[in-house]
């Protein structure tokens, strides 16, 4: 596509008012991104069992979620929030936050016969919520920084080395990874993708490079498996943990996350590089990422405990099979009969909750939190 051509979220100036478009690499980009994050919960329990499926999950998570936060980051804008994008992060991120842990509590105490309700621990995904919402708090004081990006690295390395910044309201998990949604306002915000046609420039020879990195990645993850186990690479991905609990009390231990980071822009890049860029059967189900998010792990929670995908052999079987599935998983999750059942859900309109019922009833198009615009 063109440099020409208008983006989805931008309006087209002019004295005639255009239709906007819709630029089908986002949305091909986003389902991308959430068949990787079904992948990753779904082969969890395979991990255990193969090296080859440990390193295929370690692959993911060099990359899944910072190219996640990197699309989010390029569709969120620094400027004073209006009133209405005020209440779109309550509507849009914290009542569902609020009604998906519910949801959790209960399914817990049905399931494993007690929960333990506690809103500042997210349950399994909702952590993604939580840093979406403060992500978007902190972006318009970290414009007005020079050097925004090397501040959200300096706190993503420092943060690591404070053991009182935990899990709670996914705090730890947020500041790691908020330089690559940093990075993708960045690259918004000076035009970056345009202006180099990155869009437009994809020549054979970097599509096999990019193949080549990727394999070359997956390959290392598994040529130096006992590696990455004895050094619990997979909880360094996670971005979450402090560097003493993973058994890095050197002062030093802030370079692995800096290495990590580096590796995760690179194999995005690749990623990237490899998402088609015209419009497909499946790329209108990138308007819908937010179903896929915040359902799936319902689906995976009872293999997720019931141990069902343990000791399957063999590897060079049910590996695709659950990567097949996850792909079928991630479609149905986001077709019109699951959006209309849980839209109440996901998308709420709680219009008691505003002293002006116009900011949760208006009609029109609305922001998905993970970065997709789809008209209501």
């Amino acid at each position: 596509m063109s440099s020409a051509e208008a983006d989805a979220t931008k309006p087209v100036t002019g004295s005639v008012t255009k239709p906007r478009r819709r630029v089908p690499f986002w949305d091909n980009a986003r389902y991308a991104c959430i068949v990787l994050v079904v992948l990753g919960h779904a082969i969890q329990r395979l991990i255990y069992d193969s090296d080859i499926a440990l390193a295929f999950y370690l692959t993911v998570y060099a990359f899944h979620m910072p190219a996640f936060a990197i699309i989010s980051g390029y569709f969120s804008k620094a400027g004073a929030p209006t009133k209405l994008q005020m209440a779109r992060v309550i509507t849009d991120i914290i009542v569902p936050y609020v009604i998906f842990e519910l949801l959790w509590t209960l399914t817990k105490w049905l399931v494993e016969g007690q929960a333990n309700p506690n809103p500042t621990q997210p349950s399994w995904t909702l952590w993604f919520l939580l840093a979406l919402g403060i992500f978007r708090l902190v972006l318009p004081y970290l414009a007005l920084l020079r050097w925004p990006l090397l501040w959200t690295v300096a706190i993503s390395i420092g943060v690591g080395y404070l053991p009182n910044v935990d899990s709670t309201f996914s705090l730890s998990r947020t500041l790691g990874l908020l330089p690559f949604f940093a990075l993708g306002w960045w690259l918004r915000e000076h035009d970056i993708v345009d202006r180099l046609r990155l869009l437009d420039f994809r020549p054979w020879w970097l599509r096999v490079c990019a193949v080549v990195l990727l394999a070359a990645t997956g390959w290392a993850a598994w040529r130096w498996i006992d590696v990455w186990q004895a050094v619990d690479l997979r909880h360094w991905l996670f971005y979450e943990d402090a560097y003493a609990d993973l058994g890095g009390e050197q002062w030093w231990a802030g370079g692995v996350r800096i290495g990590l980071m580096l590796l995760a822009v690179i194999l995005s890049a690749a990623f990237f590089a490899l998402i088609p860029r015209g419009t497909h059967w499946w790329t209108h189900f990138g308007q819908y990422t937010m179903y896929v998010f915040l359902l799936h792990s319902f689906v995976l929670y009872p293999f997720r405990e019931s141990g069902a995908l343990r000791d399957l052999e063999p590897t060079w079987l049910w590996l695709p099979l659950v990567t097949v599935l996850s792909v079928v998983l991630a479609l149905a999750l986001a077709t019109k009969p699951v959006r209309a059942l849980f839209r109440p859900l996901i998308e709420p309109r709680p219009r008691w909750l505003f002293a002006d019922a116009r900011l949760a009833s208006r009609e029109g198009r609305r922001n998905d939190p993970i970065g997709s615009r789809r008209p209501r």
